[in-house]
């Protein structure tokens, strides 16, 4: 593996990996690899404190140029991620509860017999 020097004579970087930042610490570490950083999901980037980065792109370790740009998303797109829809549950439970799903108890058998004394 060849390992990319910080140095300006050097154009090329490797991409650190953003996902898990907050917005803030997302920008510093870009900005501190000579990138920048854009979120198209985002547009007050800047201002954004408790966001944390979900998405990049380039992937973290690719090698671009210096001054690229890197994009970054905080939400889950459509149909990723996230918790997601639970209800309506199909198929639906059974109608009656828990006295359709256990059957009730019987009555306890009486005991007649009979005391005798000394």
């Amino acid at each position: 593996m060849r390992l990319v020097s910080e140095n300006p004579e050097n154009r090329d970087v490797r991409v650190p990996r953003l996902v898990g930042l907050t917005a803030v610490d997302a920008h510093e570490a870009a900005r501190a690899q000579g990138l920048l950083l854009t979120a198209p999901d985002r547009p007050d980037l800047r201002t954004a404190v408790v966001d944390h980065v979900v998405r990049q792109y380039p992937r973290p370790g690719a090698q671009v140029a210096r001054e690229s740009t890197v994009y970054v998303w905080f939400d889950f797109g459509e149909g990723e991620g996230g918790g997601g829809s639970r209800e309506p549950r199909v198929p639906h439970p059974p109608l009656g509860g828990l006295r359709r799903e256990l059957a009730e108890p019987a009555e306890p058998p009486t005991c007649r017999a009979a005391l005798s004394s000394p």
